[in-house]
Order: C-alpha cells, then sequence, then structure tokens
C-alpha cells in the first residue's frame, strides 16, 4: 500500500473521490494544488519537487484536458520529476478517443516509472457536476450532439479503479479503458434524467458554431470553448461507439448504470433547481 498519495485534481469529479476513498482506507493524502502547502502549480514546474517530497504514488488528473495544447508536455515533465523523486507509482487519467490524450501516455509510460492509465469515455457526472447542470435546471439542453452513442462512466467506477491501482498490485503497465454498461446518445441521456426527476426536459440538437456562439455571449473562456468544439466536432463522431469490460477486469465488478446514476442522482433534489 501507498505510503503517501498525492492526488493531482483533487476537487474536481474524479480527484475528490480519489481523496475520499484514500482517505477512507486511512491511506495518508496530500492534494494538489496552489492553495495547498506545500503548493502543486501546473504552471511553476519549481513547485513540483516540494509537492512530491516524500509521496509514494501520484494521481494525474490534467485541467481542463489532455486535448488541451501543451498538455503532453507539462504531463511528460512531470513524469520525468516524478521519476527523479522516486514515486513508485503514477495513475493518469486519461480522455478515450483524444490523440493528445494518447500522447500523454506514451510520455508517461517513457518516463521510467511505474504506471496505469485510466482512460475514460463522457462522465456521468457532467449532468450533475459540470457543465451540463445548468441546461437540465433550466430544463431545456442544447448541444451539438445527435444521433452517435456515448457508453458514459460514472465518476464512481473512475474513482474505484484508480485507487485500486495506486494501492494494489496488478494494475501496473496496465490501460484500464472505461465504459458505462451500455451506450446512450445524449438526448437519450437527458430523457432518463428527466424520468428519474418527474421533470419535463427538451433536448435540442444545435450546431456547433451556434453552440460556440451561445457560449462566447455568456463569457465561457475561449479555451474551454475550444474544449468543447473539439469533444463535441472530432472526439464525438462514433469513434467511442463501443463497450469495453475494464471495470469488470480492473474491480471484478459490472460497471453503475446510468439509470442507477440518475435515480440517485435525483434523490440529492440536485436537479431541482
Amino acid at each position: 500500500m501507498a505510503e503517501q498519495v498525492l492526488v493531482l485534481g483533487g476537487t474536481g469529479k474524479t480527484g475528490r473521490r480519489v481523496l475520499e476513498r484514500l482517505r477512507a482506507r486511512d491511506v495518508p493524502v496530500r492534494v494538489g494544488s496552489r492553495a495547498e502547502q506545500p503548493p502543486f502549480d501546473w504552471e511553476d514546474p519549481t513547485t513540483w519537487a516540494a509537492a512530491l517530497d516524500g509521496v509514494s504514488a501520484l494521481y494525474v488528473s490534467y485541467f481542463p484536458d489532455l486535448a488541451v495544447p501543451g498538455a503532453p508536455e507539462a504531463v511528460g515533465a512531470l513524469a520525468e520529476q516524478a521519476q527523479r523523486s522516486g514515486i513508485g507509482r503514477l495513475v493518469l487519467l486519461s480522455g478515450r478517443g483524444e490523440e493528445e490524450a494518447q500522447r500523454s501516455e506514451r510520455v508517461v509510460a517513457e518516463a521510467g516509472i511505474p504506471w496505469t492509465v485510466v482512460r475514460c469515455s463522457w462522465f456521468n457526472q457532467n449532468f450533475s457536476e459540470g457543465y451540463l447542470l445548468d441546461p437540465i435546471l433550466e430544463g431545456d439542453v442544447a448541444l451539438p450532439a445527435g444521433g452517435v452513442p456515448e457508453p458514459f462512466v460514472d465518476a464512481d467506477d473512475i474513482a474505484d479503479v484508480a485507487v485500486a491501482a495506486l494501492t494494489e498490485d496488478g494494475h501496473e503497465g496496465q490501460v484500464h479503458e472505461l465504459t458505462g454498461p451500455r451506450m446512450l446518445t445524449f438526448a437519450e441521456a437527458v430523457e432518463e434524467i428527466g424520468r428519474a426527476s418527474g421533470r419535463a426536459l427538451s433536448y435540442v440538437q444545435v450546431s456547433m458554431d451556434d453552440y460556440a456562439a451561445a457560449a462566447a455571449e455568456f463569457d465561457v473562456p475561449d479555451e474551454v470553448v475550444w474544449l468543447i468544439r473539439y469533444l463535441f466536432s472530432e472526439v464525438l463522431d462514433g469513434r467511442n461507439a463501443s463497450l469495453t469490460d475494464g471495470v469488470q477486469r480492473a474491480l471484478g465488478r459490472a460497471p453503475r448504470d446510468f439509470a442507477d446514476y440518475a435515480r440517485e442522482t435525483a434523490a440529492t433534489g440536485v436537479w431541482n433547481g
């Protein structure tokens, strides 16, 4: 078991869950952020050595996404620093079907450090903890996504796999490609949320240009608009329209179904406004 784990992205969808699970196991943890002591700042590599000091395992979730320009170089430089610091395990959260993310996977594998990749598709929690929550609350969801199905994966499953890779043997050199147990279009996912929450939700497909223009009107940062355009126009092209057995292989159980996520999340009241 790891002596101490550094979790980068500890306030994000997966990082927060990884921290909760590690603490429940009484594993010493450190959160990697600019607000912590010692601080960790992706933009300031001089902070990395101190943040890694005394750490034996590292969870890497890169914000906003490994697809953004410069991400593979930053992740590679961090992996090299981790190797110099004697890190025994590095677990990288990666994106399914994203070439830039796969570049980051390769540079981590070449850094000379025991590694595991947790490669994922769209999260269920994007509808309740991310950029899709506001449209759900408003009752009208407009996205540049049509009939291409997506094997939405649950952040709890991702965290369970990441924690296993951080604390247990048998995951070194593995790429755990995770999906949910079935595929849904975005319209079908919204329909399931409406059914679970008892709300009348509408879904409309819009063009990518119209969506980007609307995002810009609401002062969404340019880099976020770029990322949304990339994900919806390139990654959501059918390349991920298949299921994997990654959760079963890593954990010995089935992945969480979207309907279970929708029902349990609706019970919290988060979609009631």
